[in-house]
């Protein structure tokens, strides 16, 4: 099954895009990169003999993958046809979920998100001293009167 998947994958790639890269996955299915639309595909072995799952996802800033937006079981043996067309349904599904997500790119939950509704916190508060810089105020004043006090006393 893995060098059938590695084929099918490999013409796959080149009937869906025409820039692409071919990878094997750890668990032993193949996944197409296309860097150019901003998307991957991968074909794992599924529960039947003849069955490959076909997961579609988005690739994110800096090359990372989100998680698969759909999926389907395909007949290996339908075709490449009929791969590519469930192929490209699943693509545009991804594509459709990807223009409802969050223009900011981060999920709630996330550390962008996070840090983003801390700036917008900050932003809206104004300047306030912190209570670490009044004590370093603080401390200067007293060291500069010391020192005052100091050549007060000796000289005066």
């Amino acid at each position: 099954m893995g060098a059938q998947l590695r084929d099918t994958a490999t013409e796959l790639a080149g009937v869906l895009w025409r820039e692409h890269t071919v990878y094997r996955e750890r668990s032993g299915g193949m996944v197409i990169r296309g860097e150019h639309v901003r998307r991957w595909i991968s074909l794992a072995p599924a529960g039947g003999r003849d069955e490959i799952l076909v997961r579609a996802g988005r690739i994110l800033d800096g090359g990372t993958t989100a998680p698969a937006r759909s999926e389907a079981v395909v007949h290996l043996s339908a075709g490449t046809d009929v791969l590519a067309a469930a192929c490209r349904r699943l693509l545009a599904e991804a594509a459709s979920d990807a223009e409802r997500a969050p223009r900011g790119g981060a999920a709630p939950g996330s550390g962008r998100a996070r840090r983003a509704g801390k700036t917008a916190r900050r932003k809206g508060r104004g300047r306030h001293t912190g209570f670490g810089s009044w004590v370093i105020v603080i401390c200067v004043v007293g060291v500069i009167g010391l020192y005052v006090y100091s050549n007060a006393a000796l000289h005066g």
